[in-house]
């Protein structure tokens, strides 16, 4: 029983491992179930084994996608940093984690843009997760008291459109040290920007 629990969860593995493999070359809404069950070894039947179709292979692939951007977010928590420092930490835990997760960012950047509309919503969805579960921490934060709520929100909006900017840049500077660190600095002029104007406002009552 072990055994072929072992085996399922490695064939699982390797469909994901494929599919993200075979996307980066286009996106999943052009891939087709053949493809993925030639590129590991399997028939196409054994594919129903784990997934119901492409589209549910590609939400699954959104959730893992996703323990990475949350494993990021734990990362910029540890020590609880002032707001002043959330800026440098941000910039130097995404870089990190656009190099750790590589695969992991390319397919989102791609698939949020043109993915089966599934796949797109679902990584919509998650996205506003992740700028509801920054508010939350922003809201811990020194010198955040006097900021409604919907501000804090708006405020996480900026961070985390700014930051996925700043990795679909970074992706697409693959090889070229020089620009990947000018976009770096200029990450961190634009979070400071931002956190500048935030500092000073104030909710209107």
């Amino acid at each position: 029983m072990s055994t072929r629990v072992e085996q399922k969860e490695r064939t699982r593995r390797a469909i994901l491992d494929a599919a993200l493999e075979l996307s980066d070359e286009s996106t999943l809404a052009v891939l087709s179930l053949r493809q993925v069950a030639k590129e590991v070894g399997i028939v196409p039947t054994a594919f129903y084994r784990h997934f119901d179709s492409i589209e549910a292979l590609g939400l699954a692939l959104v959730d893992e996608s996703f323990v990475s951007l949350r494993t990021m977010m734990r990362d910029l928590r540890r020590g609880d940093p002032a707001l002043s420092d959330v800026v440098d930490r941000s910039v130097s835990v995404l870089v990190a984690h656009v190099h750790q997760d590589r695969a992991h960012f390319l397919f989102i950047a791609r698939e949020r843009a043109a993915g089966p509309p599934a796949v797109r919503e679902a990584i919509g969805h998650q996205i506003e997760l992740f700028e509801r579960e920054l508010a939350t921490d922003l809201a811990k934060l020194p010198g955040t008291d006097a900021w409604s709520g919907e501000d804090l929100r708006v405020l996480s909006n900026l961070i985390v459109t700014a930051m996925v900017s700043t990795a679909e840049a970074i992706l697409g500077a693959a090889g070229r040290p020089d620009a990947e660190k000018e976009l770096v600095e200029q990450a961190r002029t634009q979070l400071r920007m931002v956190l500048i104007g935030a500092l000073n406002w104030r909710s209107k009552p």
